[in-house]
């Protein structure tokens, strides 16, 4: 493996592909393990940032796929595939009339801004401190600010972002219903949508959050984005907006869609979806969109299949019920230790955070003991554990011996601090 990192440093930026430490390559997936370079094994709470919902080769996930590469990979025409699974979006997502294929979830989010833009003709965009949505510039406006200023001014969270991009960027703090309605009532002829993760990151919207941003976007008739990128057809076939119980006007979908490959959707309703189709809206409303492989038929064939898989009757039952005895394994060791913190999260996407005191939004986090976590996550590693800095995702191939694996191993990195 030295050889193999060494390597890394000396021809990619920081070692590695901007997504994860540099001392470490994945070679293989099967269910819900993975095994390294150097022949580790580790249970993945990784998941590939997500998008193996089914788990690391599923066997009618890989099926699907072997039997459309050899008749070709990409043709930047319709294909079959992409336009069943334009349909099976359509058909599942109660604000979905229309849908429109891209690469990644940056690229979704970052097309439902402009689009928004172009339907109201208005150029600033609402979002919630925290909430991640892509790498566009806008995406990346308090993203992660480590030290937040004042609502609603927007802090960039990377290099390279023109300033003007401040002021088309309005900041507001999940879960504060209150401050989200004043800043939509005061700035609403200047908004041209609202944009929020309906569960932020790990963070839940508490009761009433999405509906109270739903009935104020409606009465001015501002469209309301849904970032499902992560949670679409996680917390559901019909998604975080079936789960909530919230429709919004738009939805972006990346990660589980695309089954493991490149793909990403934009969806929503038929009027505003309108400005991709030039006949429908003229030359001053038509908004560019062009992909060289968006919707190709080896992703659309691989997402159309993972959600054959999970429409079927109880597909998500098991992960549901892990996720949630896995949670209330790791407040009760942790309570048994003595140690400060909570589970924070849903049941197939959560991880425990250590600090005292409700979770609500991204200022909350940053009161977590990051030495901690840091300690524990590097003894799961070091013992078989694969996982992100701050989350575990669940896949429907974990199984109950993973389960007390990982909740031993987190015991032991307790009793070690």
């Amino acid at each position: 493996m030295n050889e193999l990192t060494n390597l890394a440093h000396r021809v990619l930026p920081a070692g590695h592909f901007g997504n994860f430490a540099a001392d470490i390559a994945i070679v293989e997936g099967k269910g819900s393990h993975v095994w390294d370079a150097d022949g580790n094994e580790y249970v993945d709470y990784l998941l590939g940032s997500g998008p193996m919902f089914l788990g690391h080769a599923h066997p009618e996930v890989t099926e699907a796929v072997m039997a459309q590469v050899p008749r070709g990979t990409t043709f930047f025409v319709n294909n079959p595939h992409g336009i069943h699974l334009a349909e099976a979006v359509v058909d599942a997502l109660p604000c979905a009339e229309q849908a429109r294929f891209l690469a990644s979830g940056s690229e979704a989010d970052m097309y439902a801004m402009r689009v928004v833009r172009a339907f109201r003709r208005r150029e600033k965009i609402l979002k919630f401190e925290g909430g991640y949505h892509g790498m566009s510039d806008h995406g990346l406006m308090s993203l992660s600010p480590k030290r937040p200023g004042n609502f609603p001014h927007p802090i960039p969270d990377s290099a390279g972002i023109p300033a003007r991009v401040q002021d088309e960027v309005l900041v507001a703090p999940y879960n504060d219903a209150d401050a989200a309605e004043a800043l939509i009532e005061a700035h609403h002829d200047e908004l041209a949508g609202v944009i929020v993760e309906p569960m932020q990151r790990l963070i839940p919207p508490v009761p009433g959050f999405l509906q109270r941003l739903r009935d104020a976007t409606a009465r001015f008739g501002i469209p309301l984005i849904f970032d499902e990128v992560v949670c679409g057809f996680r917390l559901g076939y019909s998604g975080g907006q079936g789960y909530y119980g919230v429709v919004p006007d738009l939805c972006t979908l990346g990660k589980i869609i695309g089954g493991g490959f490149p793909l990403a959707v934009v969806c929503g309703r038929a009027d505003i979806m309108a400005h991709f189709d030039r006949a429908k809206v003229g030359d001053d409303g038509f908004l560019m969109q062009v992909g060289t492989l968006s919707g190709n038929p080896v992703a659309a064939v691989a997402g159309l299949t993972t959600l054959q898989v999970l429409k079927r009757p109880g597909a998500y039952d098991g992960v549901f019920d892990i996720g949630r005895r896995m949670m209330a394994g790791l407040n009760e060791i942790a309570r048994r230790h003595g140690v400060p913190g909570q589970v924070v999260g849903e049941p197939i996407m959560f991880d425990f955070v250590f600090a005292d005191g409700e979770i609500r939004n991204h200022r909350d986090m940053l009161r977590a003991d990051t030495r901690i976590s840091g300690h524990v996550n590097r003894h799961m590693r070091a013992n078989g554990i694969l996982k992100g800095e701050g989350k575990y995702y669940m896949s429907t191939a974990h199984t109950e011996a993973d389960m007390d694996r990982t909740l031993t191993l987190f015991d032991e990195a307790l009793a070690r601090l």
